[in-house]
This record gives structure tokens, C-alpha cells and sequence, in this order.
């Protein structure tokens, strides 16, 4: 792996770009749009500093819907791929984003019934090695 550091507006610059490949009706009811936040975010449950949030989707009565992509932690996670891979990385981060968008509207849970199975995983394996 090359030892490349992306900045946050070279990080905002391809979340533009990609956010332009994803088909418009998905941004149907995504009133706030998608937010790049300069913060590294540590999931709470995460065991040894090494779980990262790295895009959340929110539903909020007063901001709207939108996604929020946390620069500090894509940066922890992905800092040092290529800027083939790290824009793949951060593709991977706004589609799963999106299909939370998705299934929030639908009522559906099946993605973060998905994310609950994969944090218990990283618990468990934590657990095994600690």
C-alpha cells in the first residue's frame, strides 16, 4: 500500500462524485442531503479503539433525513489506500448509508438487524482474543 493521506476537501471532492453516480430517486425524502463531518467517530461499544463509524444515516423531526460521512474515521480506516480503493471504500460507506435511507422509508429493518449481527461478531471475536 502507497502511504497517501487524503485531505477533507480532496475526501469531500470524491464524495461529490460519487454521490453524482447514485441514481436521483434515492435522494427522494433525503432533505438534508449528505454531510461530510470532520470528526473520527468510535462506536460505543467498540472494545479496544478500533471500531469506527464511518456513516451514519439520520431521521430527525426538525434536520430531515440525511447521511452523515465522518471524515476522521474514513481517514483511520482508509488513509492509506490508493485513490482507487479509497474511493471504492467510500462508495461502499454511502451505499450502505443509503440503503438505511431506503429501508428507513419502507419500514424495513433488515440492514440494521445485519449491523446488530456484525457488532455481536466483533464482540465475540474481541472476546476470544482478550
Amino acid at each position: 500500500m502507497e502511504d497517501t493521506m487524503f485531505t477533507i476537501d480532496e475526501t469531500e471532492v470524491i464524495l461529490n462524485e460519487i454521490a453524482e453516480e447514485m441514481p436521483q430517486e434515492l435522494y427522494n425524502e433525503l432533505s438534508g442531503g449528505i454531510v461530510l463531518r470532520e470528526e473520527m467517530k468510535l462506536h460505543p461499544k467498540s472494545k479496544d479503539n478500533d471500531l469506527y463509524i464511518l456513516g451514519e444515516y439520520h431521521s430527525d423531526s426538525q434536520l430531515g433525513n440525511f447521511i452523515a460521512v465522518y471524515y476522521g474515521s474514513v481517514i483511520r480506516s482508509y488513509g492509506n489506500y490508493s485513490l482507487k480503493n479509497y474511493k471504492n471504500e467510500l462508495r461502499k460507506v454511502l451505499k450502505h448509508e443509503f440503503l438505511h435511507h431506503l429501508e428507513t422509508m419502507a419500514g424495513e429493518v433488515s440492514l440494521a438487524v445485519e449491523d446488530s449481527i456484525e457488532l455481536e461478531k466483533y464482540l465475540e471475536s474481541w472476546g476470544k482474543s482478550h
